[in-house]
């Protein structure tokens, strides 16, 4: 056999050089998985309703590609056996409008299975034209959860009149219109009050009206922590779907109760058959609840609002005056009037109501003890020494404990196939610190676990099934979130896992900022935020824009 040429020597060298050089490279270029995550093994809960199924869940690009059995791999694969996989939870009374600026983890709510909130009870953290911004900023800084928000028709009010006493003109009332406007056109879910409290006290029917029609143009909400949740409860329900039925806005009734000692068990049964009514009329109106006993709020809630008429700095004023203490002593003695609600008729009495946060070293001794205790350890009438607290913190709000609410109207309430959940609560700077709201109260921590802990596994109130209905595809629908809320694939990879029999809330009275335990993983929009419980870091949460907005 003759010699090959020099020239088909070197290419046959260079196709084996070419060939062994390539092996690697191919090796390299494997294929890429076909999900981001792939969910092994679980018991999936749509979300809807429906009873649990066996499957696999795969995840790509945000989304939920397949539901069933899937052969191949992840880039992450979790195994769920003997676990549950259900839609991330929805908190629809979130107060972490402000502390997301500062710290975006949200870790003490994605440790309760929540994937969304919605905030906005006092409104936005800024004015209505600044709005957009406000969520340029948050989307640019990162969320570790989806956050919307409503916008206080409060804001507008105070923008335009300052925070007395009065009626708008009607050139008020529609500079006030516009900046709700504004706040809508911006992408906020719709316009809130918190009529207990001054100055939204001040606010008429007719005028709240008239600025809930401006949300109901684009289907938006009225949503209100309601004028009295006590002795006229039902008074505060009728006014509210009044709102609802004449602007025909949707109606959210925030943290549902019947805050009255002497009323419970005749007060909630009464309100539910009323919005049940208002519902069967054709009235979008629905409320959201916290699973606690006490509720959690300023210690202004015992002064007579009639004191901050002439605005906050006038009434504080008041308050330093021994003179007129007596006075307001006398008043507040006297309970709940048209336009203000008192917290310590509604509790039964100074015993029933805690010092939570003092905002002040030499009252830091108190905290834990109700003011019949803190009173006589201070030789004091006990509304002294609530007003004397409340004036030693400014210009912080010194908190407490309010213990209005019995279990029993809890379990009505919950029980209501409109009803969803809402903390009433921040997300924290850090795990382990009170929320942004400087509020000690167990509902930070443990609000959606309990949920299923107390009133599922232990109680048997809700079916498992029921209960993340409510945490999920009900408050996703009312909310118009079309993509989430449920398991479905193309929608959006709000997914979380958790077992059933360890879930458990942790936080208490005694130590509210005990992180809930037993929801294992979390993913946000695709990307996995807590894995094996513990916070991955990520920031995949979305700014929600409700449709008004652009």
């Amino acid at each position: 056999m003759s010699a090959l040429p020099s020239n088909a020597r070197c290419t046959r060298w260079a196709k084996a050089l070419c060939g062994a050089l390539s092996a690697p490279l191919l090796f390299a270029a494997a294929p890429a998985p076909d999900y981001d995550i792939v969910i092994k093994g679980g018991r999936v809960l749509d979300g809807a309703g429906n009873p649990w199924v066996y499957a696999d869940v795969g995840i790509k690009d945000g989304r939920i590609a397949k539901i069933g059995h899937i052969a191949a791999t992840g880039a992450k694969d979790i195994d769920a056996t003997g676990k549950y996989v259900s839609p991330g939870f929805i908190d629809m009374m979130d107060q972490s409008g402000s502390v997301l600026l500062k710290q975006g983890a949200a870790e003490n709510k994605l440790r309760m299975g929540v994937t969304t909130i919605i905030g906005g009870e006092g409104g936005t953290p800024v004015s209505a034209r600044e709005i957009s911004q406000y969520f340029d900023d948050l989307a640019a800084r990162g969320i570790a959860v989806n956050f919307g928000t409503y916008y206080s028709a409060t804001q507008a009010r105070v923008q335009v009149m300052g925070d007395a006493a009065g009626t708008p003109t009607p050139a008020q009332l529609e500079q006030m219109r516009v900046l709700v406007d504004t706040a809508m056109k911006a992408g906020v879910f719709g316009v809130s009050t918190a009529l207990m409290y001054p100055p939204d006290s001040f606010q008429s029917t007719e005028d709240l009206i008239a600025l809930a029609k401006i949300a109901a143009r684009c289907g938006g909400f009225y949503a209100t922590h309601m004028r009295d949740e006590s002795a006229r409860l039902l008074y505060s329900i009728d006014e509210a779907i009044r709102i609802g039925e004449e602007s025909g806005a949707k109606v959210e009734i925030f943290h549902l109760k019947a805050a009255y000692a002497p009323g419970w068990g005749k007060l909630m049964p009464e309100a539910i058959a009323r919005i049940a009514a208002a519902r069967g009329r054709g009235i979008d109106v629905a409320a959201d609840l916290y699973p606690y006993t006490a509720a959690g709020t300023g210690l202004e809630g015992t002064v007579p609002g009639h004191v901050f008429a002439q605005g906050f700095d006038a009434g504080v004023a008041k308050l330093r005056d021994p003179a007129l203490r007596a006075q307001l002593k006398q008043d507040a003695a006297a309970g709940s009037v048209p336009g203000w609600s008192s917290m310590v008729e509604a509790a039964g009495g100074w015993q029933n109501i805690v010092l939570a946060n003092s905002y002040h070293d030499d009252n830091v001794r108190f905290h834990g003890q109700n003011f019949v205790e803190i009173g006589a350890a201070l030789h004091k009438d006990p509304a002294d020494a609530a007003w004397d607290i409340m004036l030693d913190a400014l210009p912080n709000r010194a908190f407490a404990l309010y213990f209005v609410m019995d279990e029993g109207d809890i379990e009505a309430a919950i029980r209501q196939p409109w009803v969803s959940i809402g903390s009433d609560a921040a997300a924290t700077e850090a795990l382990g610190e009170l929320d942004g709201m400087g509020l000690p109260h167990p509902r930070s921590y443990g609000t959606f676990a309990r949920v299923l802990a107390e009133y599922v596994r232990n109680r048997g109130i809700l079916s498992l099934e029921d209960a993340v209905r409510k945490m999920t595809s009900w408050p996703a629908r009312r909310l118009g979130l079309a993509d989430r809320g449920v398991l479905r694939e193309g929608l959006r990879a709000d997914v979380i896992v958790f077992d059933a029999k360890k879930i458990q809330d942790h936080a208490n009275w005694t130590a509210p900022t005990r992180p809930a335990s037993g929801i294992e993983h979390v993913i946000v929009n695709g990307v996995l935020t807590l894995d094996e419980g513990q916070h991955t870091g990520a920031r995949s949460g979305m700014v929600l824009r409700h449709g008004c907005a652009g």
